[in-house]
């Protein structure tokens, strides 16, 4: 599962310029998304797995796939996109999980610590629909939600980031447990 900067220029700048409604929350100062992961980068680590998931793919070149996860984020008429997408090699249709994530208004009004941050509730989804998979590699883990899903499903998660700040929350995120 990866979710690699797609080089659309999200920025703290930009970021902080879209607040309408409520004050928009200040990141700090970020500058890693002004071009995507080489193409060499992301097939590698792409090769790591069986199952492979990547967030974005629609920014890189991808082999064709009969089951793109389709993120609807129900969030109206705004700048923002309407939906993402997700290139897998699982082997099912298109998927499309609807689930409302827009600035300060976010379905079950779930914390928000990075600023291209994924709900929980859709990378548990795209978890779970993978065949069998054990492990899972995040290798842009940004604040730990790809890790996070996976501890709640039971599986063994590996995370790399280069961001301390976002270790420090993803370590945090992982210490809380599960209610049954």
């Amino acid at each position: 599962m990866m979710d690699p900067p797609y080089g659309i220029d999200e920025n703290s700048h930009r970021v902080a310029s879209r607040g309408k409604l409520a004050k928009t929350k200040d990141y700090g100062h970020f500058d890693w998304d002004k071009k995507p992961w080489p193409q060499e980068l992301v097939n590698g680590v792409l090769a790591l797995g069986k199952w492979r998931c990547c967030w974005g793919g629609n920014y890189y070149a991808m082999p064709p796939s009969r089951c793109w996860l389709v993120w609807d984020k129900k969030n109206g008429a705004n700048d923002f996109a309407d939906c993402e997408l997700a290139w897998t090699n699982y082997q099912s249709s298109v998927r499309l999980r609807q689930h409302q994530w827009n600035g300060m208004i976010r379905k079950d009004r779930e914390q928000r610590f990075h600023p291209t941050q994924k709900p929980l509730q859709v990378i548990t989804w795209a978890i779970s629909l993978a065949p069998a998979s054990d492990t899972i590699l995040d290798p842009c883990m940004g604040s730990g939600t790809t890790l996070r899903a996976a501890k709640d499903l039971m599986k063994k998660a590996i995370g790399i980031e280069k961001d301390e700040r976002y270790c420090e929350i993803a370590a945090k995120r992982m210490a809380q447990e599960v209610l049954l």
